[in-house]
Parts: structure tokens; C-alpha cells; sequence
């Protein structure tokens, strides 16, 4: 940005992947970022009780601190609560609490807020505004524009409060924009997606790839990524490759992601006799996640619901074509059967058509990639910060 570089504040419930990216790709236009983490410990616990059966367990990693720029802090804000609704809804001013300590105790001085989900956070961000005066960028990803203010008018409120508070409204997908709207917001709505970091999720060569993760270099291999629980649609995948293998027995489905659900899915798995049909290979850290999607033939997902997916992108830059539930905003970024195909969402017959019918035609991976360009993180970065000075040149002078 022109003269002064200035200073923001990221709000968001991990800094993983997109959050994590997005904000490093922004960062070399202020002179400080600092990036407050809504870490809820006890939620976490409770996800993985049912698998865990009182054992020690491993908490879900909410921080990626790798290879973080210099201007860039990141602070954990533990609020632990039970995930109970009376306990989620005085999350935001807690979360308002917990990150004006945080302030005043480490004398931060921000001049623009970014807020990545609605809950808490942007809320939390709009009782900052109202406080400081500071102008406030929400990004409303997915539930919490799609489920939370719809669940009842207490909810609501809260959600519309923080739209309203709003100097600039970011979010995924039209169909999330549909949402604000029913809402009653008629401001101006900026649909970006998260995007994907095309220096990472590129083309590579796919006999390499399997040698270095052991796959077997002979079959068609199907991709998921995405952690093993309910919304994310596994056992429908399960069931529709009991589908698939009646019709081509060389195919391999690779699922990469850890979650209280394994068990149960791996239990599926045999029950359908689908051992040597269906791999298990864990959580893996997002560096890896490339040489898995170039290893592929297909990438696919399932999920129940979605914001709009960035492992969707991540694999149309890797030239693959991708194959998933129409949710979110799917169906808007796989506008031709060029790049993939979508399927109606918990049915698993008609996601074994779709995958048997990409395994057998022939695809432009050169096609792919170029279509893939337009969600790169550098082009997706550029327009949050055309935001910026668009939207918040009104409200303060921090530009100039």
C-alpha cells in the first residue's frame, strides 16, 4: 500500500491453511499483523472421547507457526467451553474480553480488523469497533452464514448484529451471499473465495509421486482429503466404491485425515469386504498434501455442506479433476465438466456414476491449471486488499 504501512488485526478459530495463507500473502502490506486464535480445548476433547475411550489423545493442531514473516504474531486465546448452544453463545464476549486483555497487556494498536468467521469472531470484532473505533472486514466462510442464524432468533441477531457493524462484508460463495441477504443485509457483499497457494498445489510427476508415498504405480486412484467426521461425507464415499469396484476392480480410494469417525469408517470398509479397495493413511501436514493430489487420478469429496472448498481448488491447480457434492459453492466453481463433475450430496449411487465415468474419460490437465489461475492466493490476496482501500478509505485516513 502507498506511505504508511499500517497495522492489522486477524481474528479466526485456527491459522491453518487458508487463514494462514490469505493473511501471510496480505502481510508484507502492513507493518505489523497480529493474529488472535479462538482455541476451545474442551470441544476438542469431547470430538474425540467416543474413539479415544478415556485414553490420552491428541488434540487437533490449531496453529501452523512454520515458516511465519517476521511482522507476523500469532496469540492463542483459550476460551474453553462445552459444546452446548447456552455455552457458544457467550463465546463472542468472551472472545471480546479475552482479546481487549490481550491490548491493553501487550499495547497493540491496530488500524483495520479482519474477523474470519462470524462467530466469534466477527462479533467479537464488532464489540472491538464499537470500542476502539476500529473499522472491521468480516469473512463469513460457511456454517456460520448457513446454519448458525438460522437455528433461532437468538442466533440471528447475533449474526446480523455483526454484519451490520461491519465496514466490509467478504464471503465464499453466492450461495453463502444468499444467506446474508435472507438475512435482510443490503450492503454490499464482496464473494471472494479462500483460493489456493499455487506454489505449492502444481503439477508434479505422478509416477514420482506414488514411489514417494508407496502407491502402487498400476491402478486408478481416487483422492479424499478432510477430516474423518459427519459433514465431511465419508461413508457415502465408502459406499458408493462398493458401487465403483463391481464395475473396474483396479481402483483406489486413498483417504488422508484423521477424526473421531475412523473407526467406524474402517469398520464399513470391511463390513463391505472393500479392504484392498479402501486405504486409511491419517492426517498428514499440508506441505505433503500436494504429492498426495498429483499422485491421484481423481480427487473427490463428499461433503454434507461446505463454504466452498479450498482442497477444491488446491487440486484443479494441481490439473486434476475433481469430483463432489453439490454444496456451498461448488457448483459455481465447477461451471463445466471440463474440470469435474457434482452430484447431489449423500447419495452415494450417484457419486459411484460420477467417479466411474471420470475414471474412464480423458482429461486436459493443461486445461485444469489454466482455469485454476484465477483462485491462485496472489490473485485472491490482491483483491481483500483492493477491499481494504475501497471500503475502509471511507472510515479512516490509513492509506494515504
Amino acid at each position: 500500500m502507498d506511505g504508511k504501512k499500517s497495522s492489522l488485526m486477524v481474528l479466526s478459530d485456527h491459522y491453518l491453511t487458508f487463514v494462514k495463507d490469505q493473511t501471510e500473502g496480505i502481510a508484507p502490506e502492513f507493518e505489523r499483523v497480529d493474529v488472535c486464535v479462538c482455541h476451545n480445548t474442551l470441544a476438542e476433547i469431547a470430538d474425540y472421547l467416543p474413539v479415544q475411550r478415556l485414553k490420552p489423545f491428541r488434540l487437533r493442531s490449531i496453529l501452523d507457526l512454520s515458516h511465519l514473516p517476521e511482522n507476523i504474531f500469532v496469540h492463542p486465546c483459550n476460551l474453553p467451553y462445552l459444546p452446548l448452544d447456552l455455552m457458544k453463545k457467550s463465546l463472542g464476549d468472551r472472545l471480546f474480553r479475552a482479546v481487549d486483555d490481550l491490548i491493553q497487556k501487550k499495547q497493540i494498536e491496530c488500524d483495520l480488523i479482519h474477523a474470519h468467521f462470524l462467530w466469534p469472531n466477527g462479533y467479537a470484532g464488532a464489540l472491538l469497533k464499537e470500542k476502539y473505533g476500529i473499522p472491521l472486514v468480516v469473512t463469513a466462510h460457511g456454517y456460520d452464514i448457513y446454519d448458525l442464524p438460522f437455528r433461532d432468533q437468538e442466533w440471528r441477531d447475533r449474526i446480523v448484529r455483526t454484519l451490520e457493524a461491519a465496514d466490509a462484508i467478504i464471503t465464499v460463495s453466492r450461495k453463502n451471499e444468499e444467506c446474508i441477504r435472507s438475512l435482510g443485509i443490503t450492503k454490499q457483499v464482496h464473494v471472494i473465495p479462500n483460493g489456493f497457494r499455487s506454489d505449492l498445489f502444481y503439477p508434479r510427476d505422478q509416477a514420482e509421486c506414488r514411489r514417494t508415498l508407496g502407491l502402487p504405480p498400476d491402478r486408478k486412484i481416487l483422492l479424499a482429503v478432510g477430516n474423518l467426521v459427519e459433514v465431511k461425507g465419508h461413508r457415502y464415499l465408502v459406499e458408493a466404491m462398493a458401487e465403483v469396484v463391481k464395475e473396474r476392480q483396479d481402483v483406489l480410494c486413498v483417504i488422508v485425515g484423521s477424526g473421531p469417525l475412523r473407526g467406524r469408517l474402517e469398520r464399513q470398509v470391511r463390513a463391505l469386504g472393500l479392504e484392498e479397495h479402501v486405504r486409511f493413511v491419517g492426517g498428514k501436514p499440508h506441505e505433503e498434501i500436494p504429492i498426495w493430489m498429483n499422485a491421484c487420478d481423481v480427487f473427490v469429496l463428499p461433503s454434507l455442506n461446505e463454504g466452498n472448498p479450498t482442497v477444491m481448488f488446491e487440486c484443479l491447480g494441481c490439473g486434476r479433476p475433481f469430483v463432489g457434492s453439490d454444496v456451498g459453492g461448488v457448483r459455481e466453481i465447477i461451471i463445466s465438466n471440463d474440470y469435474g463433475l457434482v452430484c447431489s450430496s449423500s447419495s452415494s449411487r450417484e457419486l459411484a456414476e460420477k467417479i466411474i465415468f471420470t475414471l474412464d474419460r480423458s482429461w486436459k490437465p493443461q486445461s485444469i491449471i489454466k482455469y485454476s489461475n484465477q483462485f491462485s492466493g496472489q490473485i485472491i490476496s490482491q483483491k481483500i486488499i483492493n477491499i481494504y482501500h475501497g471500503s475502509i478509505r471511507r472510515n479512516i485516513d490509513m492509506f494515504e
